[in-house]
């Protein structure tokens, strides 16, 4: 029989050897042939084996592990092998029982749940109350490798027992004394909760979040309360307004492993990228986070918007401002529209002293973005202001002059910049400088990223019709003052004087100005940069939770909307084409000039959309009556198309469209926030327009210093060899830390993998333990049947030596 066992077990020995280099083991040189004979016989429930081991090899090591990291004991649990639980369970040097109990109560096996909480080690009622994270014990009682608990270390065998919804395990804990303590309010200040948030945000969050869904598990309200209903009533009521926005679970990879995440540090491990990486990166002190800038990047909007990752987004964007963050929305609307008043003074508080404590505060991502957005609403204020002084129509109609002076020309009027105007010009340039030093920095980079994302092109597209519209403003100032220069040279009185036509052009009123004048151009221009600037808005409404949701909506139907502009398009094309061919020869033989040009047939078909064009508009005054019955029939068509098929369509793929977006609302919101985020994540670009126009000290003196620390490396050849040594072993230590973490989180995505796998068979936990049952019988079967025939030889042999 052990010989069989051995050839079992050599092979299987051999396969696992593969893989052994991920969890940092060697079982074929740290286990003894006895040793995976007794592993092997605890996962497949050799009851007979098991017992004669036990029984005959005092010095046996029964808490060796396999490759895996798993003993005896955890193999016998997690494959529900009863029998071999008490077995194992005899001996009171055992370890990793905790993590024995948790997987049992997992998995939902009730026999071996009772038999392991009668284990002397749960005469302490402290075990059942404390998590492995508050259980001071040196005995590896939760751990099943050097790793730690496979399950998250604020876990307590009531609360997974409640997630699980298993009732009868339920009332088992509460009958030995377990009990799970209400999470304090999320605003307490308290010492506890004060320390556990200072040392470890995450792992305080994810405490409280497994607390609750223990206290609001059916299992637990029902056998804890004297009063389930008004317990429910009152939980539900306090967790409205701190976790409505749990995320679905994730399917695919990356995301099941941020999932997985037990502490901050492993978040870190996934979202920020190597060393390499982070050394390229100008962020100084704060995270990288390469991996989440891809992730953006190829637009993986669920491990963007996974709440291990927000946690750790939002420990930044709060930077320097911690208790901000737990602050009511009235509290923060005060700090918005303090930062708001306050700008100048800020600015030039930073400008003089960036390395204040002011100014540390105004490069954090949060006061920045507030600075930023202030800055901006000035500048739509300015906007508004500049028309205010037309907003009850203006005095001067389109074919009338004023003059100031007898000599000065009526354009000298018009053209010259006012003090609005120029505060404008002086907020585009400083937003035209900031679009320059970004292009500069992702020039070296990649163009495509720039020019992929939408807002960086609306904002190129304003800030260039601004500009285009300022200089055509300036260039009919410049035409109108130099006809004024030379008016002042020549006359003294325009009243009664003729002058030449290229200065006479400049004394005309609105109404006889050329189509192609400077000006006229500068004004329209002007207007379309007002929508574009306004429409940027929707830009900065993604940090808000209650507008941001609706933003995102809106934006997917405008892409429907151009989905739909192509059909649209072709349609209208066509007929307009057909049309004009039609009645292109009939020019001032019809009712109106409709169809007869190629502008008029675009706005007949367009505002036809609408009904408001006429149906005499194919009519011809001739006698043509094919040409004008053809007209009618194209018209028509192109009606019936057009609104009855085309928009009730668009109006049917709204519906169905936005239904979708309703169910994906909340994740594109939170990828959306995430990048308007990272937009304020990287140093620099503190100071908002227009105070960045001016260079600070700081930056003249960080100029300085790069020049010098040219200068010097050219001409003393300085070699820098040496210089790195310990950010290189800084980055080789990171690199070991990051790979020992990523390995940790792909076992326990191994294990949960497997987990699940079993509990998504049909029947599994009755299906098992009958399966168990039977294996352990046939064992103990063929243990008394070999012991049946060696007492049957002997007899026969006995016998033997009594007939000689």
């Amino acid at each position: 029989m052990m010989q069989r066992q051995q050839a079992v077990v050599k092979p299987r020995r051999q396969a696992l050897r593969g893989a052994g280099y991920l969890y940092h083991a060697q079982p074929s040189s740290c286990l003894s042939l006895t040793e995976e004979l007794f592993l092997e016989a605890a996962e497949y429930g050799n009851i007979p084996e098991i017992r004669r081991m036990l029984e005959e090899l005092p010095d046996l090591n029964v808490n060796c592990v396999n490759y895996m990291g798993q003993n005896a004991l955890q193999l016998a649990v997690a494959n529900e092998h009863f029998e071999v639980t008490k077995l194992l369970l005899r001996k009171k040097e055992l370890s990793r029982i905790g993590d024995a109990l948790l997987l049992a109560i997992s998995k939902g096996y009730i026999r071996i749940v009772e038999a392991i909480l009668s284990y002397p080690a749960f005469a302490d009622a402290q075990r059942l109350t404390n998590s492995p994270s508050q259980a001071d014990t040196n005995d590896d009682f939760f751990a099943y490798d050097e790793d730690g608990t496979r399950f998250s270390h604020d876990i307590t065998p009531i609360i997974l027992a409640s997630q699980c919804h298993e009732f009868e395990i339920v009332h088992i804990l509460l009958m030995k004394g377990a009990r799970v303590e209400r999470p304090h309010d999320y605003f307490c200040q308290c010492r506890a909760c004060s320390e556990q948030q200072r040392h470890d945000s995450f792992s305080h969050s994810q405490s409280r979040i497994n607390a609750y869904k223990c206290l609001a598990s059916p299992a637990y309200l029902s056998l804890s309360n004297e009063d389930p209903v008004m317990a429910a009533l009152e939980l539900s009521n306090e967790l409205a307004n701190d976790y409505t926005k749990l995320s679905m679970q994730c399917k695919d990879f990356v995301v099941g492993l941020l999932d997985l995440c037990q502490n901050t540090e492993e978040v870190k491990a996934i979202l920020n990228g190597d060393t390499e990486s982070s050394q390229r990166s100008e962020t100084v002190g704060r995270q990288n986070l390469i991996r989440l800038k891809l992730a953006i990047k190829y637009e993986v909007k669920k491990f963007v918007a996974h709440p291990n990752c927000q946690q750790q987004l939002l420990s930044i964007w709060y930077e320097n401002l911690s208790g901000l963050r737990q602050q009511t929305t009235a509290v923060k609307l005060l700090l918005v529209l303090g930062v708001a008043l306050g700008l100048p003074v800020l600015s030039l508080m930073y400008w003089i002293a960036p390395s204040s404590k002011i100014g540390k505060l105004m490069c954090g991502p949060f006061l920045k973005f507030v600075a930023h957005a202030a800055s901006f609403m000035i500048f739509l204020c300015l906007l508004v202001l500049n028309a205010a002084d037309r907003f009850e129509g203006t005095s001067l109609l389109p074919n009338m002059t004023i003059h100031d002076h007898p000599s000065q020309l009526f354009r000298m009027k018009t053209t010259t910049f006012t003090w609005m105007e120029i505060l404008i010009i002086s907020w585009v340039i400083g937003h035209k400088w900031k679009i320059w030093e970004e292009c500069r920095d992702i020039w070296s980079q990649d163009i495509r990223e720039y020019i992929s994302e939408p807002w960086n092109l609306l904002d190129f597209s304003i800030l260039t019709i601004f500009m285009t519209s300022f200089i055509a403003r300036l260039m009919a100032f410049w035409h109108a003052y130099s006809a004024q220069c030379y008016v002042d040279k020549h006359y003294t009185d325009l009243s009664n004087t003729t002058l030449p036509f290229e200065i006479q052009y400049f004394q005309l009123a609105r109404i006889n100005w050329v189509p192609s004048d400077p000006q006229l151009i500068s004004e329209g221009l002007y207007a379309i940069a007002v929508v574009l600037s306004f429409s940027r808005i929707a830009y900065i409404l993604p940090a808000n939770e209650s507008f941001g949701p609706l933003q995102i909506s809106l934006g997917r139907t405008v892409k429907d909307i151009f989905k739909f502009m192509v059909i649209f398009i072709t349609v209208f094309v066509a007929f307009m084409v057909g049309m004009f061919t039609l009645y292109s020869h009939y020019l001032g033989a019809k009712h109106n000039d409709a169809f007869t040009t190629l502008e008029e047939s675009f706005k007949t078909l367009f505002w036809a959309i609408f009904g408001l064009s006429e149906v005499k508009s194919v009519v011809i005054n001739i006698d043509h009556k094919f040409i004008e019955n053809t007209g009618y029939v194209l018209y028509g068509v192109y009606n019936i198309i057009m609104v009855i098929v085309l928009l009730n369509m668009l109006i049917a793929m709204f519906n169905s469209s936005f239904q979708e977006i309703e169910d994906d609302a909340d994740v594109e919101w939170k990828f959306a926030r995430a990048k308007l985020w990272f937009s304020y994540f990287e140093h620099g670009g503190t100071l908002p327009v227009p105070f960045n126009l001016v260079p600070s000290p700081r930056a003249v003196v960080s100029l300085l210093l790069g020049i010098r620390r040219f200068l010097w490396d050219v001409l003393k050849g300085k070699s820098k060899e040496n210089a790195n040594d310990e950010p290189e072993l800084n980055k080789v230590r990171q690199q070991l830390l990051t790979q020992d973490t990523m390995n940790r989180l792909i076992k326990r995505y191994i294990l949960k993998a497997q987990r699940d796998k079993d509990n998504d068979e049909i029947k599994e936990g009755e299906l098992k333990e009958i399966k168990q049952d039977i294996s352990g019988l046939r064992y103990e079967l063929l243990e008394r049947a070999n012991h049946d025939m060696e007492t049957l030889a002997q007899l026969i042999r006995q016998l033997g030596e009594n007939h000689v």
